[in-house]
This record gives C-alpha cells, structure tokens and sequence, in this order.
C-alpha cells in the first residue's frame, strides 16, 4: 500500500466559482504538523467579484492586483511546497472543510496554470468525513457542531492559512476519536 500523507487547505476567492471569479488566497499546512505550511496571496485574474465575498475576506483587488503573485508563481510555489514537505511521505492528499468549494478552484489554478495538479483528482472533505464517522445527519455537520463536540484550540479567522491550520486541528482530533471508538 502506497504512503499518504494529508494536507490542509483553506482558500479565499472574490466569488462563488473558478473561471469567472479569482482565487485570492490560500493557505495550507500538514495535518499533525500544522508548522509546514505554506500562505500565498494571488493577483486577481478576473476583475469580476461579489461585494459579499469581498467583505468577508477583507482583500481590496486593487491592492491584491499590485501586492499578490501572478497565479503561475503562486501555483508553482505551491507545488515545490508540496514536494519539499511530501519528500518520502508519499501522495499529497487534499483536505478541506467543504472541500469541493475549495479544491474547485485549486484543482482550476493548478491545470490553468501549471497544467497539472499534484494532488490528483480527488479531496477528501471534512464535513462529510466527519458525518460518516460520527454517524451524524448533513444538518449537524456544520463547524460550530464540530467545535462544540471536539474543541479545538483555534478558532476560523478568514485569513486562508489560519483557516487551513483550524481545519487540521479539527481533522486530526476526528481521526483520534475515531481510532478510539474503533
């Protein structure tokens, strides 16, 4: 059986899909070692946004259009992260809470502007792990219900990296519980 090790990613976008909206920022650490982590914050490749999604990230495109990386730099150094903290670890895998937002436009950037993406062509999801284990209905899969039941020490923030290294936590602490329920 090929090695595996989980990766933790949270992004910040100015909208609901990729294509027509920009990934903005994203953070990602190694599940049980939430210090290899990488954090990027990317120029705009669309002017298109929703205000909303804007509010809550707290990113002005304008400032992010001279500040943040062109996506293929971003995605490239994402890439080389991955390869440094997976040397010997085996295959990345992709986690996130509500991973298919997230992945969506990963998976886009990476085959957009690297034409690849080392994390394959799956994510594993968060919400839906914890359902499954926890034998719990969609409706009691939300992250406040997670925090109430596993306490984590961090909390979500909006700012990618923080939100990747919450997830993690909250990751990690399912997969203890669940080792020892089984």
């Amino acid at each position: 059986m090929s090695k595996e090790f989980y990766v933790s990613v949270d992004i910040e976008a100015s909208g609901p899909i990729p294509g027509e909206f920009s990934m903005l920022s994203v953070g990602a650490c190694v599940v049980g070692d939430p210090d290899k982590a990488i954090y990027i914050e990317l120029k705009p490749d669309s002017p298109k946004h929703d205000p909303e999604a804007l509010e809550v990230t707290g990113f002005d495109l304008e400032l992010l259009a001279q500040t943040g990386l062109e996506p293929s730099e971003a995605m490239q150094q994402l890439a080389v992260w991955m390869g440094q903290v997976g040397a010997g670890a085996g295959k990345p895998v992709f986690v996130g809470l509500n991973a298919p937002f997230d992945w969506s436009f990963v998976n886009y950037y990476f085959h957009k502007y690297l034409g690849q993406n080392p994390f394959g062509f799956a994510a594993l999801d968060i919400k839906a792990y914890y359902m499954g284990a926890f034998n719990l209905a969609w409706r009691e899969t939300k992250s406040s219900h997670m925090a109430t039941s596993l306490n984590p020490k961090r909390t979500a923030t909006h700012n990618a990296l923080d939100d990747a290294r919450y997830q993690a936590e909250l990751f990690e602490l399912m997969l203890q519980r669940r080792v020892h329920l089984g």
